[in-house]
C-alpha cells in the first residue's frame, strides 16, 4: 500500500447482509460478507476489526471510508451510516455515501433500469442520471429497459469502497429514503415535564 493510495473501507448493512471490503488502490485486500436478518449493529465493528486484523492493519491505517446508503432496511441504513460518520469523525477521514444504484449503475454496461428489491413486492427503481423512485414491479418492467439487480453483499462492499475511492465529496454520509418510515407516530401526548421550581 502506498501513499498515493490509502486505504478504503467500505461497508453496507442495508438489506439482511453484514458486508465490508477494504481497498487500496485498485487492489482488494480483503471482502467479508454474512447474511442476517438482524444483528447487524452487534456485528458491524467486530467484523471491520477482524478484517483489519486479518490484513495486518489497524484503524489509523484507514484514510477513506465508504457507507452504502441504501435504498433499504431503515435501521440497517442507519447502523451503516452513524458507524461511518462515528468513524470519520473519530479518524479525522473523509466518509462517502454510496447509493446502492451508484454500485449497480457502474457494473452494467449500457442501458438499464437499477432496482433494488422493496417491502410488498415493489421495488426501488433509478435510470442512469433519473431520480430514485418506488415502483410496483409491473410498472419497472413496462420501462421495456433490462432490470440490474445489486450484486451479492460481497460485491456490494467491494462496489462501495471502489465508488468512495473515487469519489470526493464533503457532505456527510446520510440514508437514501424513498419512501416514509413504517413506523406510525405515537398516539399518546407525550408526558409532561414538571418544573422543580
Amino acid at each position: 500500500m502506498s501513499a498515493s493510495d490509502p486505504l478504503v473501507l467500505g461497508f453496507d448493512t442495508s438489506a439482511a447482509h453484514c458486508a465490508a471490503a477494504l481497498l487500496s488502490g485498485d487492489r482488494v485486500l480483503a471482502v467479508r460478507a454474512e447474511e442476517m436478518g438482524r444483528g447487524q449493529a452487534e456485528r458491524l465493528f467486530p467484523m471491520l476489526e477482524e478484517m483489519l486484523a486479518g490484513a495486518g492493519l489497524r484503524w489509523p491505517d484507514v484514510g477513506r471510508i465508504g457507507v452504502g446508503t441504501g435504498p433499504g432496511n431503515f435501521t440497517g441504513l442507519r447502523i451503516a451510516v452513524a458507524a461511518a460518520r462515528g468513524l470519520a469523525l473519530g479518524l479525522g477521514v473523509p466518509a462517502v455515501g454510496v447509493p446502492t444504484f451508484a454500485v449497480i449503475h457502474a457494473r452494467t454496461p449500457g442501458p438499464h433500469l437499477a432496482v433494488v428489491p422493496a417491502p410488498q413486492g415493489r421495488l426501488y427503481a433509478a435510470a442512469p442520471g433519473a431520480a430514485p423512485e418506488l415502483l410496483e414491479a409491473e410498472a419497472a418492467e413496462a420501462r421495456g429497459l433490462p432490470l440490474a439487480f445489486p450484486p451479492a453483499p460481497a460485491a456490494l462492499a467491494e462496489g462501495i469502497a471502489r465508488a468512495a475511492a473515487a469519489q470526493h465529496g464533503s457532505e456527510p454520509p446520510a440514508p437514501l429514503y424513498i419512501r416514509p418510515p413504517d413506523a406510525a407516530p405515537a398516539r399518546e401526548a407525550p408526558p409532561v415535564i414538571l418544573d422543580d421550581a
